[in-house]
């Protein structure tokens, strides 16, 4: 009785549905459907920040639908920010699934109410963020910093590693490049202390999940914007030894293409890019 229930109402939502000029809901936005690739991204307006000289930041994200495919979209009709020249710095390489936080622009003080619009359009499908100043969407740099849990809080002693890339002077493809990532950091958080393993004697607590265990600082590789997947010996968490993170990375294509380095200490984070430009392979 209650499949035949089911059924009598599905056909009815697709009669309203058609009686209204409208089809089913399009398969993308089945929330149990996982799909590979084919589909869209969408970017994201993650919030903007109060900056000291007046000015504010607008910050994007954005959210590739495929579970499996990397799209590269060029700055360009299909990959525009808006007003200005439609390439102001967007990511033009772009990985499965969220990606908040990765992506700034800088507004004056008088903006007012106006806003910034990221347009991408892949796979027949375009989609829009509006950036605006509204307060409801003031954020910190701390919650970036935090991967967006505010903890440690502002009046945490620790501090967020600084991380510097060594210059590449030449690349080509299919030959590797070493990436060398240099960090510093406060010496926080402490690592922890080791727990005493427990004893025959001593009960045994159950427990779904398996402890967090902090790496130590460390270094994670981030394609940001090139015309083709780069590949990487180790993309991280790679561990910082001697004040540096290193790894090789290798390109299929030639061209222009922007790595972002992700330093961290296991609670706070911070950023430096760099710009490659690749040339052909040597014959």
């Amino acid at each position: 009785m209650k499949a035949r229930l089911y059924f009598a109402a599905t056909v009815a939502l697709g009669i309203v549905c058609s009686a209204n000029g409208q089809g089913p809901p399009a398969p993308t936005y089945i929330p149990q459907t996982k799909f590979a690739r084919g589909q869209d991204v969408v970017p994201s307006f993650d919030g903007w920040i109060r900056n000291p000289d007046g000015t504010f930041t607008l910050v994007f994200g954005y959210l590739n639908r495929n579970y499996e495919e990397e799209l590269a979209i060029p700055a360009g009709p299909d990959n525009k920010v808006e007003p200005g020249g439609s390439d102001q710095g967007q990511p033009t390489y772009f990985l499965q699934r969220r990606h908040a936080w990765v992506f700034r622009v800088t507004i004056p003080a008088d903006f007012g109410n106006k806003e910034v619009i990221w347009t991408i359009t892949v796979n027949g499908r375009s989609e829009k963020a509006y950036g605006h100043l509204y307060p409801s969407e003031e954020i910190l740099e701390r919650l970036i910093q935090t991967h967006g849990n505010l903890s440690p809080s502002l009046d945490n002693p620790n501090q967020p590693p600084s991380i510097s890339i060594t210059p590449i002077s030449v690349a080509t493809v299919g030959s590797p490049i070493t990436l060398s990532a240099m960090v510093s950091d406060d010496g926080l958080p402490k690592p922890p202390v080791p727990k005493k393993s427990a004893t025959m004697d001593q009960p045994k607590g159950q427990s779904n999940s398996a402890a967090r265990q902090r790496l130590g600082l460390n270094v994670t590789w981030f394609e940001y914007r090139g015309p083709a997947k780069v590949r990487f010996d180790e993309a991280g968490p790679v561990l910082v030894t001697d004040g540096h993170a290193v790894t090789k990375a290798r390109f299929a294509q030639p061209g222009r293409y922007v790595l972002r380095a992700t330093a961290s200490d296991g609670e706070l984070s911070t950023t430096a890019d760099i710009t490659i430009d690749v040339a052909s392979e040597q014959r």
